[in-house]
């Protein structure tokens, strides 16, 4: 399980609230979620975005070899 996954359950916010609330698209979470794109990946904005919504630390997010 990704670390996006794992803390956006933890707070109990769906996907579809998730990109409402930071203006990605909901199948750029599936696929940060999935792993089919890494996270480490994604424009730096995006990620504020999620870790402000999830109110957690950008670093929460990335996820480690």
């Amino acid at each position: 399980m990704t670390n996006l996954k794992k803390i956006r359950t933890e707070t109990g916010i769906s996907r579809a609230e998730l990109a409402e609330k930071t203006g990605l698209k909901l199948t750029a979470i599936r696929d940060y979620e999935q792993n089919h794109k890494p996270i480490n990946n994604a424009a730096a904005i995006s990620v504020y975005r999620l870790a402000q919504a999830l109110d957690c630390k950008v670093e929460d997010l990335l996820e480690t070899e």
